[in-house]
Formats: structure tokens, C-alpha cells, sequence
């Protein structure tokens, strides 16, 4: 492994770790949520809101944590089958067709919407919602760079590893 990829997966293991205690935060806020709803009869926007937002946290940020650790979805059929050498072949293909254009596609497609929701200072349309809708919208470009940047490292490390595998 080069000191490059080395980098990355730090860099992505370290916001998952960050972000896992999200997962604690919104076991809290769903609880706590439940317990004023059904107890006290009391409902909250914001607690709604801030339930999504952080699950969206928790899933978007942890994108390129998961593909470091290798357990993003793939059909198994045949892939396990394979040599260690085709399945490098394959996963440099799938990163140069599939990850990366798509990556791309969706940073740049959200970056407009930002931007404008920057600009405008949007905020949730309910009176007791959360204000700065632009930084959760911001975790989508930020995550698909992180997953981009993993399928580099990765990419890096299967092709280094071409070299010792047979």
C-alpha cells in the first residue's frame, strides 16, 4: 500500500469512527422523540427534522468508510469465484465506468442546489424546523468526494498489489 492510499483510508476511517456517534446521538433523539409524543402528546419539527438529518449524516459521510472496508453492495455470484488478480481487473473497471462518472455526476448536479439554498439562507418551510437547510444538502457532494477519493486509493492498492498476486 502507498502512502497516498494510506492517507485516504485514514482520512475516511477517521470520519466514520466521527461520524458512528451520530448513531448514539439519533438512538437519543428517536427515543427521546418517542417518549414526548406518546407520554406527553408533543411533537417537534425540529426533533423530526434533526432525526433525518442525521441519518443522512450517518449514511452519506460513511459512503467512502464503507468502500474502504470492502462491504458496498456487489452480486456475489461470480465475483467470488474470481482470481485476486480479476478481481482487481474489475474493480479498476467498475471505478473508471461506474464510480467515478457517477461521483461526478452527483456532486455536480448537487453543487447548483447549495448554492442557491446558501444564498437564500433556506430553511425548513415548518415554523419549528431547522435553519441552513445549504449544510445538509452540503453532505452530498462532500461524501460522493470522499467515496471518490477511496475508490482512488483503493484503485492505487489493487493495482500495486498486481505486482505480488499471481
Amino acid at each position: 500500500m502507498n502512502r497516498f492510499s494510506s492517507k485516504l483510508n485514514l482520512v475516511n476511517k477517521k470520519i466514520g469512527n466521527f461520524v458512528s456517534y451520530f448513531s448514539l446521538l439519533l438512538i437519543i433523539i428517536v427515543c427521546f422523540d418517542v417518549l414526548m409524543r406518546y407520554f406527553f402528546n408533543v411533537t417537534s419539527a425540529s426533533i423530526a427534522e434533526m432525526e433525518w438529518h442525521l441519518f443522512a449524516c450517518i449514511f452519506l459521510l460513511n459512503a467512502g468508510n464503507t468502500l474502504r472496508q470492502d462491504k458496498h453492495v456487489r452480486v456475489d455470484a461470480f465475483y467470488s469465484k474470481l482470481s485476486p488478480r480479476s478481481k482487481v481487473y474489475i474493480n479498476t473497471f467498475g471505478f473508471f465506468f461506474f464510480l467515478t462518472p457517477f461521483c461526478l455526476l452527483i456532486i455536480d448536479a448537487s453543487l447548483p442546489y447549495i448554492i442557491n439554498s446558501y444564498k437564500i439562507m433556506e430553511h425548513s418551510t415548518d415554523p419549528s424546523g431547522l435553519p441552513y437547510r445549504f449544510i445538509i444538502k452540503a453532505t452530498i457532494p462532500i461524501s460522493m468526494i470522499l467515496l471518490l477519493l477511496q475508490g482512488i486509493g483503493n484503485t492505487i492498492e489493487g493495482l500495486y498489489s498486481l505486482k505480488t498476486i499471481q
